[in-house]
């Protein structure tokens, strides 16, 4: 069986990509491949906020990345530093600012790029969407 990272890079709602990106995920771990972590990195890390509202008729991607997570424990990684200049902070991070509000909770955990770089050395391969 094959090992992944996935970076993503594209925001929940703008185009196919992080959709096309939770369709692999979900696949891939069905069929036993280990997904070694997904990376949310520029755009993509608005798939993190916790703040989104999913209209009722269409696909709740915020939720989907969750369920997938605990289901397979799918680490899910959010680049702070990308998240941070898109107002997505943790409840940590916030309380070191002048701004209460927080959007970034579990699964999803804040990390810098070695991260990424140490999900990329552990895998078979990097797919970006």
């Amino acid at each position: 069986m094959a090992s992944f990272t996935l970076l993503v890079t594209s925001a929940p709602f703008s185009e196919q990509s992080a959709y096309s990106a939770y369709r692999f995920a979900l696949a891939a771990a069905q069929a036993k491949h280990s997904i070694n972590g997904i990376f949310f990195y520029q755009s993509g890390t608005l798939n993190g906020s916790s703040l989104q509202i999913t209209p009722s008729n269409e696909f709740d991607l915020y939720s989907a990345w969750k369920k997938l997570s605990q289901q397979y424990q799918v680490p899910l990684m959010v680049c702070v530093s990308a998240a941070s200049k898109r107002g997505i902070t943790t409840a940590e991070d916030a309380q070191d600012s002048d701004n209460p509000h927080f959007s970034l909770a579990a699964p999803f955990e804040s990390v810098g790029l070695g991260e990424l770089a140490t999900l990329i050395s552990n895998s078979d391969r990097l797919l970006q969407f």
